[in-house]
């Protein structure tokens, strides 16, 4: 796994994982790498500051692990749930994540909980190449990404819980 440092055309500055950089340079050329911040597609790498392990120490550089998953939606039955008042722009941009989520659902094979199986045999061409969609946890999903198998989570959005 590789860090970069990355920047928006509008000068926002964000960090994002990648199994190598091929596959920064490979989803970049895709436009699959946007701005967390204002979603511009237009990033580059920033310079960045390499962690170099000093020659008088023999241990090993640490292993760098996953950026932390953001915490869960709260559940139904909370009694407070975060809430926020959108601008044009974001309602915008959440109906175009339930528009992308009501497209994966409707023409995509849903495989339930043998999704790492089916991504698996598609991945390595054990079966013929089809959109699928299911369940994976987050130890599941790990794997696959180590083995460079490419897949992203649907978008949840929080009137899902409603």
């Amino acid at each position: 796994m590789i860090r970069y440092a990355l920047n928006c055309e509008r000068g926002h500055a964000f960090e994002s994982w990648f199994q190598n950089s091929a596959a920064y340079d490979k989803q970049a050329k895709r436009g699959l790498v946007s701005c967390p911040i204002c979603g511009s597609g237009k990033v580059e790498k920033a310079i960045m500051t390499p962690r170099l392990a000093r020659a008088e120490t023999a241990a090993p550089a640490p292993r760098t692990e996953m950026p932390p998953m953001p915490p869960p939606m709260p559940s139904p039955t909370s009694a407070k749930a975060p809430v926020a008042i959108m601008s044009p722009h974001e309602r915008e941009l959440r109906k175009k994540l339930k528009e992308l989520r009501d497209h994966i659902t409707r023409n995509a094979d849903y495989v339930g909980p043998r999704f790492p199986e089916q991504a698996r045999k598609i991945h390595y061409g054990e079966i013929e190449h089809r959109s699928i969609y299911g369940e994976a946890s987050l130890d599941e999903a790990k794997e696959l990404h180590e083995e460079g198998i490419e897949f992203h989570p649907l978008p949840i959005l929080p009137d899902e819980f409603n």
